[in-house]
């Protein structure tokens, strides 16, 4: 399955009074370990952690062709500025292109600026060359998004986004490198 949310909070436990562990973002990729009522438990993909998410209709996964590479990207209902919607998709989230017109690029019945995106292949020589789009996100237990963010996460995402792998936690991270 894969996310089609711009952010989905995974939480330790079924229930939204537990803590908040990781978050999905857009295009993010998990298996279902178990249903339980409202609530599913998943194993993410791409560092095996496992928590809880509400129950909803998911999308089969595909192959994603690109990952936003700004904050915060502004999505299009059509491929141009004056068809602003209010969704926006954060760093490091993922979409497979269909189409392509003008500056904009086509997914999910989307659009997106061209200049917004990477290659899914891309990667930079510094790691952490552009860590400073995150200067002013505040801290967010559990966060990976232009909304929050807390120190592990922002780790991860830059890693990922450099198609490198690594775990979620603190603990787990100084445990691996």
């Amino acid at each position: 399955m894969r996310t089609n949310c711009s952010v989905i909070n995974v939480y330790s436990k079924n229930n939204t009074k537990s803590k908040i562990s990781t978050q999905l973002l857009y295009g993010d990729t998990f298996k279902i370990i178990k249903k339980k009522g409202k609530w599913l438990k998943i194993k993410i993909d791409e560092d095996n952690y496992k928590g809880y998410i509400k129950n909803k209709k998911f999308p089969p996964n595909h192959k994603n062709t690109h990952k936003i590479c700004v904050l915060r990207s502004n999505l299009y209902s059509k491929p141009n500025v004056r068809n602003k919607i209010f969704k926006k998709l954060s760093f490091g989230s993922k979409i497979k292109v269909t189409n392509k017109k003008g500056n904009f690029y086509k997914f999910d019945n989307l659009w997106i600026k061209k200049k917004d995106l990477k290659k899914i292949s891309f990667k930079t020589k510094n790691n952490f060359k552009n860590i400073n789009k995150f200067i002013n996100v505040k801290y967010k237990w559990g966060g990976k998004h232009f909304t929050g963010v807390d120190c592990s996460g922002l780790i991860q995402l830059f890693l990922n986004f450099n198609n490198k792998f690594c775990p979620r936690d603190t603990k787990d991270q100084i445990r691996y490198f």
